[in-house]
């Protein structure tokens, strides 16, 4: 690398400690998490997402959580559970497509300041700007001089809306090469499933070694003080979201302000007679 850092960390394979169980009898005998502890915990803590959305609407926090990784990693299943039971007028979803002729102009982190928050809103990014240092460059969509010069200007651009107000939260979720094999075989066994093999997920499952150095090289720039990578394993989906959405919530000191309930309005009375229902058109009764 000519942007005059340390050399990257050995070993090219995602690899994470297995974790300490404290509670064996949320486990089932293939060690994932059993489906009814799963269900009452991710309800749990979907009620504290609401807590949390009215405090950062009351707050005026301006927040932005970053979701990478390879693919069938869980990124979109834990912003489909984050996104479940909150409002998208305060939680809503940046996953931007291929850019234009026009955005490939620009200055490359442009396209993604137009989704950045305002006060009182938190915006999930389902893949973001790290798409240069990751996809593009394992993919070859990048020259090495623009892959350089993002790992120059990332930290910086994050620093920037660090210093500017914005709460910067980014993940990265790890999954194994077997697992992510598993996955990419299930869903080209399922016709309903199959449309989300494609041939960018072929090519990076063959590629899953550069894929791992170019994970390496983008913590060995981009993990700042102002804003880390936290490593979310997530051969167990299950595990990877409920411990993914705890960690997210204890970065904030919030409190309940969720409304008190309100009291419903009688209809209002007015002088109207209803033409008759016989003359519109309803969806035959199947149910």
């Amino acid at each position: 690398m000519a942007v005059g850092k340390k050399s990257p960390p050995t070993g090219a394979d995602d690899w994470v400690a297995k974790p300490v169980r404290d509670h064996p009898e949320r486990y089932n005998k293939q060690g994932k998490l059993k489906g009814s502890f799963y269900d009452a915990e991710i309800e749990r803590l979907q009620e504290q997402l609401v807590l949390l959305q009215y405090w950062i609407q009351q707050q005026g926090l301006k927040v932005v959580v970053i979701f990478e990784g390879r693919g069938t990693a869980g990124k979109g299943g834990v912003i489909k559970r984050i996104t479940e039971r909150t409002s998208p007028r305060t939680v809503r979803v940046a996953a931007l497509p291929k850019p234009t002729e026009r955005e490939q102009t620009q200055w490359y982190f442009q396209r993604y300041v137009e989704h950045l928050p305002a006060g009182g809103e938190m915006v999930l990014f389902d893949r973001s700007w790290y798409n240069r240092s990751n996809v593009e460059w394992v993919m070859g969509f990048c020259t090495a001089e623009e892959h350089e010069e993002f790992l120059r200007t990332a930290p910086e651009f994050e620093r920037m809306l660090v210093r500017s107000g914005v709460i910067v939260i980014k993940y990265w979720f790890s999954v194994s090469y077997e697992e992510q094999r598993r996955r990419f075989q299930a869903r080209n066994a399922e016709p309903i499933k199959r449309w989300k093999l494609s041939d960018m997920d072929l090519a990076e499952h063959r590629l899953y070694v550069k894929y791992s150095m170019a994970k390496d090289t983008t913590f060995q720039y981009t993990d700042i003080k102002q804003a880390p990578w936290y490593v979310v394993p997530s051969d167990d989906k299950k595990a990877a979201r409920l411990n993914c959405i705890s960690h997210l919530l204890s970065q904030f000191d919030y409190t309940d302000v969720a409304p008190e309930p309100v009291v419903l309005p009688e209809m209002e009375q007015m002088p109207y007679v209803r033409p008759p229902i016989q003359e519109q058109t309803f969806v035959p009764q199947l149910f």
